[in-house]
C-alpha cells in the first residue's frame, strides 16, 4: 500500500478540511486549553496561586500579586469587603469583611494560623496547615497594613508577666470557654481550640482581635502588662506543675467528677463484700 503522506501531517489535513467556524472554534479551544495549563502550572497542589517569579525578599508589589490571585475574591480588589454574595458573583465572591485598617496584626494572624484563605466561607476558620510561605505570609501582611491605618503586629513579653496575675486574668476572662488550663472544648455554634503550642505572638494576637466567636479585649480592658501575664501562664499551660494529684489530661472537673464517681463505686462495692464476708 502506497503511503499518501507522513503521519504527522494528518492533523493538519484533518482540519483543512474542517468548515472556517469549526476551525476557529478548535483553535479558540486549544488557547483556553492552554491558559488553564498555564495557570495551572502557577497554582501550586494545595490551591495557592503563585507568581510565576516570586522576589527574594517579601514586599508589598509580591503582596498585592498574591492577594489578587488569592483574596480578591472575598475581600473585593482593594480590600473594601462585602457583607454578602454579589449577585452572579458565585458563593465566595465579595463575601469577606473589609481589610481596610485592620492592621497587620489581623492579616498576621490569620495567615499565620491557617485560618485563611477558608475554602468555605460558611465554614468556622480554624487552624490549619498555612498554605503561604513565611515570606508570602510577611508580603500579605504588609499588602493589607498597606490598606490603612492599624494596630501592628504584637511582641508580647511572656518572662515579665507574672504568672500568678496571669492565672487569675485568665479565669475570669478566658476560662469560661479555654477550660483552666487552656485544654479547649465546645461552646454553642464553635469548637474552642486548645491553646497548647501556641506561639506568644498569636496568643496576644487572639486577644486583641477576638477570632470567631472569642471576644476582642481592648487595651483598656486588658493591658500591655496583664496580656504579657496571660500570655506566660497560657505558655505555662504545656507543661503545667501537677504536684498533688493525678492530672487526668488537665481536663477539668469532669473526668475528675467521673473518678470521683468511679472511686465511689469501687468503694461501696468493697464495702459490701466485706460485710457479707463478716456475716458469713
Amino acid at each position: 500500500m502506497r503511503r499518501t503522506g507522513s503521519a504527522v501531517g494528518w492533523p493538519v489535513r484533518w482540519t483543512e478540511r474542517l468548515q472556517p467556524g469549526w476551525r476557529r472554534a478548535l483553535a479558540v479551544s486549544a488557547l483556553v486549553l492552554a491558559g488553564s495549563a498555564t495557570v495551572a502550572g502557577a497554582a501550586s497542589q494545595n490551591g495557592i496561586v503563585r507568581p510565576g517569579h516570586e522576589p527574594a525578599r517579601p514586599s508589598v508589589a509580591l503582596g498585592r500579586e498574591l492577594y489578587d490571585a488569592n483574596c480578591a475574591s472575598c475581600h473585593g480588589i482593594g480590600g473594601e469587603g462585602v457583607g454578602r454574595p454579589r449577585p452572579g458573583a458565585g458563593d465566595l465572591a465579595g463575601a469577606g469583611p473589609s481589610l481596610e485598617g485592620v492592621g497587620a496584626m489581623a492579616a498576621d494572624f490569620y495567615l499565620r494560623t491557617g485560618f485563611m484563605p477558608l475554602a468555605n466561607i460558611h465554614a468556622e476558620p480554624s487552624a490549619q496547615r498555612v498554605l503561604f510561605t513565611p515570606k508570602e505570609v510577611r508580603a500579605l501582611t504588609e499588602l493589607v497594613a498597606s490598606l490603612g491605618p492599624g494596630p501592628g503586629v504584637p511582641h508580647p513579653e511572656g518572662r515579665a508577666g507574672n504568672l500568678a496575675e496571669g492565672f487569675r486574668l485568665f479565669t475570669e476572662d478566658c476560662a469560661g470557654c479555654h477550660q483552666s488550663l487552656a485544654r479547649g472544648g465546645f461552646v454553642t455554634g464553635a469548637r474552642v481550640p486548645p491553646l497548647q503550642g501556641v506561639p506568644a505572638t498569636e496568643i496576644a494576637e487572639a486577644v486583641r482581635i477576638g477570632p470567631y466567636l472569642m471576644p476582642r479585649f481592648s487595651a483598656r480592658q486588658i493591658s500591655a502588662a496583664q496580656l504579657d501575664s496571660i500570655v506566660r501562664y497560657v505558655l505555662w499551660t504545656n507543661h503545667p506543675n501537677n504536684a498533688g494529684g493525678w492530672s487526668i489530661g488537665n481536663l477539668g472537673p469532669i473526668p475528675e467528677g467521673l473518678v470521683a464517681w468511679l472511686a465511689a463505686v469501687v468503694l461501696a462495692v468493697t464495702c459490701l463484700a466485706v460485710s457479707r464476708r463478716l456475716r458469713a
